[in-house]
């Protein structure tokens, strides 16, 4: 073994050979993978090897899509087997609801690109004849789902790496991974020390250790997995083709064709969690007992679905352990904290997904950024605050939910409450129906003493309809309030904080006692930030953006920081320091001044002053997310409580009311203004969503992503970001409806929802540039259902800006 390397991978299992397969594909030739065991120990091996493209989001299903049509390209590569299968599958819908969301993921492919289709009950039983068709209302069908030979796929490859020049090491095991000065880590095995310039933690069942080697914690957990093989069963043997996979959401089963038997596989609500307090070493290419009390139930419902399966003998058990994120999705990318520490882990699919994630990685690696957003299983996704404690429960939760319908709206339980402001049993205790954003506790909207503490989980216009109508009324006739905790704030200080600043944002960084929004670009002209930057002195910022992207920001500064020339600059992320309450509304500037012992007559929009309310000296700035006339506070968290007594009190006689955060959604489409990884997200530019007009091209300063940014806005980007009037029925766009015109498609939604100002149902999308005119007709696929829609240019309130502005 080598003593210096460029990149150190842990982990021999399918996503680490993956790593190191892609990494040499795109040029870096000088890579050493280290597997404690062979390859695939741990969850490779004992894998039922299923793949397909069916997820929830679009970047991830599309990843998954690239996952499945590498396995040719290395088949012809390496000239080994992957032992694939393409027997396409199918996802059974028992309810009205399972059926809507496959109908809301058919409409997501058919603008990606991928052959799914809507089936009747007699077309899956022709399909797959072994189903019991009962009670099935209709499912959805993938020709590119199948299976393959794990271990094969895994040494395919690993030979592909080796070609590339990467080296492999089996039976090495490490024992430290130590952080250089320079950046660079020492990585101790019990066959020598390594140096390398970055390392991969691609260790599956250990990654949790190895990343406590680091110092760091990963949220992930292992999960006990069980699946049967059957003896020879006629039903399958004597078919001319080989039987499509069928999953079985109500039974929580998948089912594929094994041989000349079948396998089935079970994600039972009775699971449980394994290696709680760490993985042992010595496991490898062990399983674990048999547990069939467990699956019982599950076996019982898979006899009447497929009853083949009754008359078929259990051949082999395979039980097994696996890992899981909170959420489902891999943690992929830098490590926030650490300089060149890289996760590649938790990929709980890893014959559907890790293809994709080696690429992204690999990309990510060697040119800076993935060529899509991989924000769904970005590792930055979870901040400092998630504790093994946390993480348990959710993975649980994610196991027994896998098979479940996802609903748009749905807010899953475990581990909750868990983190909350001083205004949690204040706003519980005036009805507040609870959300949560990055573990924080999120008021979604405020039920009426009558009506239910829960949103329905639905596809379809939920029962928060009611309640935030009341609340977006309360905003437009007379002043509604809310907290401002779930935004991401940082504190920004020193003599170099402007030139720094000037050199990160895109756009003007304000002069004191103003505020400007700024996109934040990669090199790529990609958008990556959306912020407001509020300039409290020439040395004092305030930076304002998502919460939840907090840990992913803050890598992005880290990352950049200060240089010589911009001189000493103090970064603190005070999200959780500095918080307060947002007041809109025609009756906001009143409430205000009640409060204020200042005047504030003259505070123009975007504003950005010092103020004295009752006991507090606080940060308020004249600016609203609704779109109308309003005020941002700030104060220290300990002082929040003391803030909100003050201005509820002075509220009164002008109205005032609570609203969450489904109003400020309707609010804010009434203006067409874009929502961070909604409208804006990596997988845009400023010149295709219209946060070009905030970047400031005179500057005199090399912003990051300058270059590309100059380059896509004078090159006339293809697509535009646009607004349109649906006629929706009773279900509104979420995302990535399709959108048509003569009937072909042509774009995408990035979101919509219900204007309870206008009465009107609105969808924010892409549209090619040509196309893009006042009332340009075309129809959005919403459920199964081609809807008639028209593009708008004027908003739907306040359309110059008097309120606003005024």
């Amino acid at each position: 073994m080598k003593s210096h390397t460029r990149v150190c991978i842990i982990g021999g299992g399918v996503v680490g050979c993956s790593v190191a397969y892609h990494l040499t594909k795109l040029g870096w030739s000088d890579v050493t993978l280290l597997e404690r065991s062979e390859l695939t120990s741990g969850s490779t091996w004992h894998a039922a090897g299923g793949f397909h493209t069916l997820n929830g989001d679009t970047n991830m299903a599309a990843l998954q899509g690239y996952t499945i049509r590498l396995y040719r390209e290395l088949e012809d590569l390496t000239g080994m087997s992957c032992g694939l299968h393409h027997v396409g599958g199918v996802t059974l819908a028992d309810t009205p609801e399972r059926l809507d969301m496959l109908k809301a993921e058919r409409a997501k492919h058919r603008f990606m690109g991928l052959e799914t289709e809507i089936v009747s009950p007699e077309e899956i039983a022709k399909l797959a004849p072994i189903t019991n068709t009962e009670g099935i209302l209709g499912g959805l069908y993938d020709p590119l789902d199948g299976h393959l030979d794990p271990s094969g796929t895994t040494y395919a490859y690993a030979k592909a790496a080796r070609m590339g020049g990467a080296q492999i090491h089996t039976h090495t095991k490490v024992l430290e991974t130590n952080a250089r000065v320079d950046g660079s880590w020492e990585i101790v095995t019990d066959k020598g020390t390594i140096i390398a310039e970055h390392l991969v933690n691609a260790a599956g069942l250990w990654a949790r250790e190895v990343a406590a080697m680091a110092g760091c914690y990963l949220p992930l957990h292992p999960m006990e997995h069980q699946y049967l093989v059957t003896e020879e069963t006629p039903e399958i043997y004597e078919r001319d083709t080989e039987h499509p996979h069928v999953m079985d959401p109500a039974g929580e089963s998948y089912l594929r064709q094994e041989g000349r038997g079948l396998c089935i596989g079970f994600y039972e609500k009775t699971c449980r969690p394994w290696a709680v307090d760490g993985t042992p070493w010595d496991f490898g290419h062990e399983l674990l007992p048999d547990d069939f009390d467990k699956i019982e139930d599950s076996i019982a419902f898979a006899f009447r679905r497929f009853p083949v399966l009754e008359r078929a003998g259990i051949k082999s058990v395979v039980h097994g352990p696996f890992t899981f994120a909170p959420d489902g999705n891999p943690l992929v990318g830098p490590v926030p904290g650490l300089r060149n520490y890289w996760s590649a882990c938790g990929v709980m699919a890893g014959f559907s997904q890790g293809g994709g994630v080696g690429l992204s990685l690999a990309q990510w690696m060697v040119e800076g950024e993935a060529e899509r957003d991989v924000m769904a299983m970005d590792v930055a996704r979870f901040g400092r605050w998630i504790t093994p404690a946390y993480t348990l429960p959710k993975v649980i939760e994610n196991y027994q939910t896998r098979f479940s319908v996802v609903y748009p709206n749905e807010e899953l339980p475990a581990a909750r409450p868990c983190r909350t402001t001083p205004m949690y049993d204040v706003f519980d205790g005036m009805g507040a129906v609870w959300g949560q954003q990055y573990g924080l506790e999120v008021p979604n909207y405020f039920a009426a003493p009558d009506e239910p503490r829960y949103e329905a989980p639905s596809f379809r216009r939920s029962n928060a309809w009611d309640a935030t109508a009341r609340e977006v009324k309360a905003v437009r006739e007379a002043v509604g309030i809310n907290e401002v905790q779930n935004f991401g704030k940082y504190d920004v200080q020193g003599p170099g904080a402007r030139a720094w600043l000037d050199r990160i944002m895109a756009g003007r960084i304000p002069k004191p006692g103003r505020l400007a929004l700024n996109p934040m670009l990669s090199p790529k002209g990609q958008i990556i930030g959306d912020f407001t930057v509020t300039c409290l002195s020439e040395t004092h910022f305030q930076l304002t953006g998502s919460y939840g992207a907090q840990a992913y920001h803050m890598r992005w500064f880290m990352q950049n920081p200060p240089d010589d020339a911009d001189g000493d600059v103090r970064l603190d992320n005070v999200s959780d320091r500095r918080t307060g309450f947002q007041i809109a509304g025609p009756h906001a500037r009143d409430v205000l001044q009640a409060v204020a012992r200042e005047d504030v007559a003259d505070m123009k929009f975007m504003d950005a002053r010092q103020l004295t309310i009752g006991h507090s000296t606080a940060f308020v700035q004249r600016v609203s997310y609704t779109g109308d006339l309003g005020y941002e506070i700030y104060v220290d968290a300990m002082e929040q409580r003391a803030l909100w007594e003050v201005l509820w009190k002075a509220g009164q006689p002008f109205g005032i009311k609570p609203f969450g955060m489904r109003a400020m959604m309707s609010l804010r489409l009434d203006k067409f203004f874009g929502s961070w990884m909604r409208e804006f997200s990596p997988d845009y530019t400023p010149a295709e969503t219209g946060l070009d007009r905030f970047i400031s091209w005179k500057k005199n300063t090399d912003f990051i992503g300058r270059a590309a940014a100059e380059a896509d806005r004078s090159s006339a980007p293809s697509r535009v970001l646009a607004a349109f009037e649906v006629d929706a029925l009773d279900a509104d766009v979420v995302a990535y409806e399709p959108i048509s015109i003569d009937g072909a498609v042509v774009g995408f939604c990035t979101s919509g929802g219900y204007s309870h100002t206008a009465g009107k149902s609105i969808a924010l999308g892409f549209v090619p540039r040509d196309r893009a005119v006042e009332g340009l007709a075309v129809e959005i696929e919403i459920l199964g259902r081609m809807r008639p829609a028209r593009l708008i240019t004027n908003p739907l309130f306040d359309g110059e800006d008097v309120r606003m502005r005024g």
